[in-house]
């Protein structure tokens, strides 16, 4: 498995240490669950977006069909 280093200012550093103490794991296993989350989240915010615009437009699609 790939390892990946990152460098993060101090603030950012204790942010992710106090977030992790919360959710009671470790500051790298927050990552990487966030990072796994984040890879997978656009493709459902695209279709969700998609599906929205079709939805809303699909009068205008129906017309523009007929023409």
């Amino acid at each position: 498995m790939p390892t990946l280093t990152i460098t993060l200012p101090a603030e950012k550093w204790a942010q992710l240490q106090e977030k992790a103490k919360r959710y009671q794991v470790d500051p790298e296993d927050l990552l990487r669950m966030s990072l796994e989350e984040l890879l997978i989240r656009p493709d459902e915010d695209f279709q969700q977006a998609m599906e929205h615009v079709l939805t809303k437009n699909a009068e205008l699609y129906r017309r523009l069909a007929g023409m």
